[in-house]
Formats: structure tokens, C-alpha cells, sequence
């Protein structure tokens, strides 16, 4: 036999064995198969169409129907590589889905924000000493962005004013007033990774500009606790102002609100970790109580707590003047 119908003949004889488990074609057309309908149909498809190719009705003799089996061999063959490149191109679309429902979500859930709270910001070491400083902030989406004022008061009189200001593209400008000024003045970029009066909190984990950055990829999807999420991956490239790398986060499906998130920083790699309790609606937004954050690497972590505020304050370009404004003195309404 020529030794390319004897090739013909051997792929031919592999397909037609009826009672072989369709995952034993091949190590790499199993790995498809397994747990895939769509392509278990195109496999089942190639089986059927090399088996009638190696059947008389092919040919009377049978170095001629061993010669059209190996044919029907590689015209299915181009079936299968059909059928295979539509299933892909449905799992693609799907993830772009996926993708496109987390990002639009939690974007529209920042560019809805209007809301005033107080709490306490603590920092607890790792020998359970506790530092507390009472917490009230604020924020709004206005046509520019996002603004959020928050200002920071431990036992004494200290006390530490922010202005954040986040555009649509995630780009962010931070103002200060710090204990012993008087004034406001623009926090350098060098400075925005800095301890927030000593927690593991920086000045710009305030606000969540990682769900505006350009590159975006969603992960396979995880459980979280008892949570069903989605995992996203953003991450800042070489030009953004950010002192992180990438930003992993954990979307609960149900409500799109993050559970967990991991922060790399650049350069050094080390992680940052914010885990998020007590989620409700409030003034129909989805928030949490509490956020805990824990640098890798330093024992003890931080703890914001949410007591009291309003999801729908209405609030003003007024209520954002840093100079005029105290945010402690402001009644919640």
C-alpha cells in the first residue's frame, strides 16, 4: 500500500471505531471536548463524516475507499476547524459581554454617587493597639468627574482635610490640608502612596479610579466567600499617575460591588488587600460598612467604618471648597 493511503488508512481506522469514548481521539481534541456541547457536537460530526467515507459506497475496491476515506478525513477535518472557530468566536463574544456589564456597572455606580457620611477610621498594630480618628466625607459626580472631601480627626485637635478629584478617564488630582497648615496645597504624586494619618490606607485609595483606567481584563470567574464574582484586572501602564501596577477585583454578579480587591504596587510588587463587609442599599446604591485594609508584609491592618449617612445629600460645587468647607462641623443629612 502507498505509505500515504496506509496514513489515510491508519487516521481512518482511529475515527471509525464506533465504540471508542470520543474523548480518546487525541489528548488535545479530549481537553476541548471535556464539559464543551459545542464541541462535542463538531467531534460527533467528524466521526459520523469519516465513517461514511470509509464505507463501500465510496468505492468498489478498497485501496480506491481508503483513498476517499482519508479525503472525508480532511474535509471534516476543515469542518471541525469551522465549527471550532465559531465556538470560540461565541466564548469571545460572551467574555466581552461579561466584561462590558462589570466595567458599565461600576462605573455608573461611581458617576451616581451623592452621598455624606461619617464614621471612624482605626488602625489596629499587630499587638492589638488601637489607634481611632473620627472620619466624615463627601462626594459627588459632577459634568467633570468625580470630588469627594473627607476630613480626618484623631483625640487632639489634628486634623487632616482631602479633596479628591477623579476626571472620566480615572486621571486624579488630590489637595490637602494637613495638621499646622493653614491652607490648601496639591499633594505631589510622590506623596499620594503615603500612610493616611498613619493607617494603611493612602491618599488615593479614597476613590476607586482603577474601573476608568484604559486596560481592562476580566479573569475567570470566582466565589468569593459565598459570593459568586467576577474577577477583574485592571491595570494602570507606564504612563498612568498611580503608584499601582495593576488593581484585582473581586465584583459580586448579583449586585456589582466589589468584595475583595488586591492592589500591586509598581516597582516593588507588594500587595495591598481590601476586603469589604456589610454591603446594603443605601438611597438605592449599594455600599459598604466597612472596609479593611492589610499591607502585605506589615502586621496589624486598617478598618473604615460607615455609621451614619445619606446616599442622596444633593449635593453642590459649594459643598467641595476645601479652603470654606469643614466637613466635621456639617450635619448628616
Amino acid at each position: 500500500m502507498n505509505p500515504k493511503h496506509r496514513l489515510d488508512y491508519d487516521i481512518a481506522r482511529r475515527y471509525c471505531q464506533r465504540d471508542r469514548p470520543i474523548a480518546e481521539v487525541g489528548p488535545a481534541h479530549s481537553a476541548v471536548v471535556d464539559g464543551r456541547l459545542g464541541v462535542y457536537i463538531a467531534m460527533t460530526f467528524l466521526r459520523r463524516v469519516v465513517m461514511l467515507s470509509c464505507s463501500r459506497k465510496f468505492g468498489r475496491y478498497p485501496e480506491a475507499r481508503w483513498s476517499n476515506c482519508g479525503f472525508g478525513t480532511i474535509q471534516a477535518s476543515i469542518a471541525l476547524l469551522v465549527l471550532l472557530s465559531l465556538v470560540h468566536s461565541s466564548r469571545a463574544f460572551a467574555a466581552n459581554s461579561d466584561l462590558e456589564t462589570v466595567l458599565t456597572g461600576s462605573r455608573q455606580r461611581i458617576e451616581k454617587l451623592d452621598y455624606r457620611a461619617t464614621g471612624r477610621l482605626t488602625r489596629v498594630d499587630g499587638d492589638g493597639k488601637r489607634a481611632n480618628y473620627k472620619f466624615v466625607a463627601k462626594a459627588h459626580w459632577f459634568p467633570d468627574g468625580l470630588r469627594l472631601l473627607c476630613e480626618i480627626s484623631g483625640p487632639g485637635s489634628d486634623k487632616t482635610s482631602l479633596l479628591l478629584h477623579m476626571n472620566v478617564s480615572g486621571q486624579v488630582t488630590i489637595e490637602a490640608i494637613l495638621p499646622a497648615e493653614k491652607g490648601a496645597s496639591v499633594v505631589p504624586f510622590e506623596h499620594w502612596n503615603d500612610p493616611l494619618v498613619g493607617t494603611d490606607f493612602s491618599y488615593e485609595d479614597m476613590v476607586e479610579s482603577q474601573f476608568f483606567w484604559k486596560n481592562q481584563e476580566l479573569l475567570a470567574p470566582q466565589r468569593y466567600g459565598a459570593r459568586d464574582c467576577f474577577v477583574l484586572k485592571s491595570t494602570s501602564g507606564s504612563q498612568g499617575r498611580t503608584h499601582y501596577d495593576s488593581v484585582t477585583s473581586w465584583i459580586d454578579r448579583g449586585i456589582l460591588y466589589p468584595v475583595h480587591v488586591v492592589k500591586t504596587l509598581r516597582g516593588t510588587g507588594q500587595q495591598k488587600e481590601f476586603i469589604y463587609y456589610g454591603l446594603r442599599q443605601v438611597g438605592g446604591a449599594w455600599a459598604a460598612t466597612r472596609v479593611e485594609a492589610k499591607l502585605q508584609g506589615k502586621p496589624g491592618s486598617s478598618i473604615l467604618v460607615i455609621e451614619r449617612g445619606s446616599g442622596k445629600a444633593n449635593l453642590g460645587r459649594k459643598d467641595f471648597d476645601i479652603s470654606q468647607s469643614s466637613a466635621q462641623g456639617e450635619k448628616v443629612k
